[in-house]
């Protein structure tokens, strides 16, 4: 038994597949995604069996990408789903074969409705073909399993046309990686694009903050309960005068302060970094970074402190 080579096989075959594609980005193509492009409505996905797996991440990357999207299964469409459809939709109905029952048998009443049709096959001359407003090819020589029977080449170069069409619909309709953040809250990217510093800070009874006059020791106490490593320090208004870390602490020990009769604002860092509540998480982070620092104040436009975060909370918040 020889895995290895097998496998080697298959994917030379589906590399193959897709490098024939390329052939069939042509007027067909262009005229596939100016009618997506221009749709009022929803580009609405349907496929039978793989076809019908693979048009639904087609519909998943286009609905991510700024083409509003959805797949619908052919059997449903005929039970009740084709009320979804509008005359503003535009339909992509994907076959191999270009003959499928349950998704030939849908476009009569597709037609009637009044939406358009751009057809996705193997075959330039398949009743899906004929019947579609725009037709585009997805032709290939070989499926990798040596049966020619198991789609897996023709399903590799329908997956990588869908790409190729959702990518040329985003570069086309300028879509930036905030509108990709929109649809992506929960992922990595839309927290670094779209979490402030006012959703992740620590603040009220959680912020730590000390008179200017407090002794070191009190400084401590407070730092140790609120756990940030850090203080904000503040005059008799309320305004930020500076910062007490947990590295000014080991500064201070080396030079054998009473920590019992000092006032904090003799070992507070003054000037200390600080940033608006409406900074993004991410500039926090890349601000921390470089000026290496742990913690971050957070004030109001009367500089005073009003939250507070480090490091820590921006890796449980998935900024890092």
């Amino acid at each position: 038994m020889n895995f290895i080579a097998r496998g080697k096989r298959v994917l030379k075959i589906e590399k193959n597949a897709i490098e024939q594609l390329a052939q069939y980005i042509n007027d067909d193509f262009s005229n596939a995604c100016q009618l997506m492009y221009d749709c009022k409505g929803r580009v609405i996905v349907i496929g039978m069996g793989k076809s019908g797996h693979i048009g639904n991440k087609i519909a998943a990357t286009l609905a991510s990408t700024g083409t509003p999207s959805f797949f619908v299964h052919p059997g449903e469409a005929s039970h009740g789903d084709l009320g979804m459809i509008t005359k503003d939709d535009v339909l992509l109905m994907i076959s191999n074969s270009g003959e499928t029952a349950e998704v030939i048998n849908l476009i009569p009443v597709i037609k009637r409705i009044g939406a358009k049709i751009i057809g996705m096959s193997g075959k330039k001359n398949s009743t899906l073909a004929q019947q579609s407003n725009v037709h585009i090819c997805i032709a290939i020589s070989e499926e990798a399993c040596p049966l020619g029977l198991a789609p897996t080449a023709s399903t590799t170069a329908t997956l990588a046309m869908g790409d190729a069409i959702a990518v040329a619909l985003l570069e086309e309709k300028g879509f930036t990686a905030d509108d990709f953040a929109l649809s992506h809250p929960g992922g990595s990217l839309g927290k670094r694009l779209l979490l402030m510093l006012k959703d992740i800070m620590h603040q009220g009874d959680a912020l730590p903050i000390v008179s200017e006059v407090t002794t070191i020791k009190n400084a401590l106490l407070e730092m140790t309960a609120k756990g940030l490593g850090m203080t904000a320090v503040v005059s008799q208004n309320n305004t930020l005068q500076g910062i007490f870390t947990d590295g000014d602490l080991r500064r201070i020990l080396e030079q054998r302060i009473d920590i019992h009769a000092t006032a904090i604002s003799d070992v507070m860092t003054k000037q200390c970094t600080t940033a608006p509540e409406t900074m993004l998480a991410a500039e926090a982070l890349n601000i921390m970074e470089t000026k290496k620092i742990n913690g971050l104040i957070v004030v109001d436009q009367q500089q005073r402190p009003i939250g507070a975060l480090n490091m820590q909370d921006l890796l449980k918040a998935g900024v890092l």
